[in-house]
């Protein structure tokens, strides 16, 4: 028996790569005892043998803070009484500050931290918490180590409670542009992150390598969290509101302006608020540009003097420094941010060569990024009726942008649902069956002309 005990902990060991820090029998075969049962998901008897090695040797191995997670939001799930399941959520709470005096070096803080603030959140009304208690210990928890802080659920909630302090009165309108600032700035570097990896994978498909099973793994993760933080970028906005209207910009930047032209970070983010808050017509709009311009030119910068120049109707002026802005970025991801941008606004104006070749790029930099499909689908669709001499050639353009809105779900799960309402809108707009059977047409190859300038082949019937 003490030998199947001793082989059952040496396979333990292996499998979850930790190690121990003393020797102890007894803890060893309860340590064995719970990790079998926890593993059986039968959490109601891990718990005293869990708690027994929990106590007696809380170093001996991270599986007790790892199993005992799952031992404690089992008991906290199912306590009926509300003294008992606070007991286990105070419990959980202690347990994770436990992992980090015993296993700092896997324990990130920041991680931790803010799981800590989530579920004293999620248990708010049990444990009397306030929102200024809850704000404070998410605030804690980001500055204590915001390269781990990077949960979208938390994410979102240490925003939300911002939001709602705002609307009590309790935090003033400068503080709530900024932490939306800080989150908005924080989700785009976690969104970078995972889309670089997810890059990785995609660029080995798309050269015709098959993924290995621990790659396939990854890229589902990897999408998952681009997912997670795609819905959360909306949910911010929606938060946010019209809190952020010109109204209340517009004179808070003014009070501020004087103190901070000289003040790069202040300057990027006022100006980025009145551009995607459309208070660009407001004076104030271009002198903070043009001292974001002249404080710290880059491509940020040449960007948005591009947007005052197409404001004032200079179009082929503020192209050519939307190119600059192009050519001075250097870091890939936001090169490939800036050219879907740029593509968008050239598109708006109906410029759609130079919007489809900017979109091209960014599509280069980014694969992971479905939108300039979408895009580039959407221009085709809206010139079917100039590219084409016949009403059969003109229509055949929807099939194009058919083709084009399915490259968005292939690479990017964000735009599964947008990309599969675009490709039946368009072809349901393109010629069906009958009218490709009466054509006499079928598998034919159309040349599409004007900007397109590309070619579709009819379906066969």
């Amino acid at each position: 028996m003490k030998t199947k005990i001793t082989l059952l902990f040496t396979l333990l060991f292996v499998g979850l790569n930790m190690g121990y820090a003393q020797q102890d029998e007894e803890c060893m075969t309860k340590l064995s005892i719970f990790h079998e049962y926890v593993k059986a998901k039968n959490f109601d008897a891990a718990y005293e043998p869990w708690m027994a090695v929990r106590n007696k040797c809380p170093k001996f191995n991270n599986a007790i803070y790892i199993d005992g997670e799952k031992i404690l939001n089992h008991k906290i799930k199912k306590a009926t009484v509300n003294a008992d399941k606070t007991n286990y959520i105070n419990d959980l709470l202690k347990l994770w500050e436990q992992r980090g005096v015993h296993f700092a070096s896997k324990t990130k803080k920041g991680e931790y931290a803010a799981k800590a603030c989530q579920l004293m959140y999620d248990n708010r009304k049990i444990l009397n918490k306030t929102d200024e208690e809850l704000y404070e210990c998410y605030d804690a928890a980001y500055k204590l180590d915001k390269s781990t802080f990077n949960n979208p659920k938390s994410l979102y909630t240490y925003f939300s409670l911002m939001v709602d302090l705002y609307d009590a009165k309790k935090k003033p309108a400068k503080d709530l542009f900024n932490k939306y600032d800080d989150i908005v700035e924080k989700v785009e570097e976690e969104v970078k992150n995972y889309s670089e990896k997810l890059n990785e994978l995609i660029e080995k498909e798309d050269a015709g390598t098959v993924l290995t099973k621990k790659e396939g793994k990854y890229k589902k993760y990897y999408e998952s969290y681009l997912k997670n933080y795609d819905l959360i970028s909306g949910s911010i906005d929606q938060k946010l509101g019209d809190r952020a209207n010109c109204k209340n910009l517009i004179p808070l930047y003014n009070k501020d302006f004087e103190e901070n032209k000289s003040n790069a970070v202040w300057l990027k983010r006022a100006v980025s608020r009145m551009y995607y808050k459309e208070c660009t017509d407001d004076p104030l709009y271009e002198k903070l540009v043009k001292s974001y311009d002249q404080t710290a030119p880059s491509a940020d910068t040449k960007y948005f003097v591009g947007t005052i120049l197409f404001k004032n109707h200079k179009e082929n002026e503020a192209i050519k420094y939307f190119q600059q802005s192009f050519d001075l970025e250097t870091e890939r991801f936001k090169k490939a941010k800036l050219a879907n941008r740029i593509g968008l606004i050239l598109k708006k104006k109906g410029r759609y060569g130079k919007a489809r070749n900017y979109f091209r790029q960014a599509l280069k930099l980014n694969p992971s990024n479905g939108r300039p499909y979408l895009s580039i689908a959407g221009m085709y669709a809206a010139s079917a009726n100039s590219c084409g001499k016949t009403n059969f050639d003109k229509r055949a353009v929807y099939w194009l942008a058919a083709e084009e809105a399915r490259k968005a779900a292939r690479v990017d799960p964000t735009q599964k649902k947008n990309s599969s309402k675009s490709v039946a809108n368009y072809l349901a707009k393109a010629p069906q069956k009958a009218e490709i059977f009466s054509s006499g047409r079928s598998g034919q190859v159309i040349k599409i002309a004007c900007w397109i300038g590309a070619s579709i082949t009819v379906p066969k019937i």
